[in-house]
């Protein structure tokens, strides 16, 4: 994935894109965590391509894991996701639940993802 940290709206974050290495196992959540250490942002937003299959998938437990240590490293994430494929089923479930917390959530754009993110 493509990391850039940015700055708006006198806050920071730090922006992940999708290139050929989307989020598979918990080494590559635990290097996107150090990011944001590194430049001492606590806010995420990521977009759909950056989430692999096995994010999808929870019978992997990448999510879960993801989620969990998002949390307890107090890092706020708000991810772009506009496929429908992608929230059905038992995942969609997973969704609305985190819908309703301030840790993390899902948007279908990205300025609606940024005005949670950053308000």
């Amino acid at each position: 994935m493509k990391i850039e940290s940015i700055q708006k709206e006198q806050q920071g974050y730090i922006l992940c894109r999708p290139d050929d290495h989307p989020l598979r196992t918990e080494q590559d959540v635990l290097d996107l965590i150090s990011v944001c250490f590194e430049h001492n942002s606590y806010k995420l937003l990521l977009h759909e391509g950056t989430l692999s299959d096995e994010f999808y998938n929870l019978r992997t437990g990448l999510a879960g894991t993801a989620l969990q240590k998002l949390i307890n490293y107090h890092i706020k994430a708000a991810a772009v996701i506009r496929t429908e494929e992608t929230t059905q089923g038992r995942f969609k479930e997973l969704l609305t639940e985190l819908n309703k917390g301030e840790d993390f959530r899902v948007f279908v754009s990205e300025t609606e993802a940024l005005a949670w993110l950053l308000g």
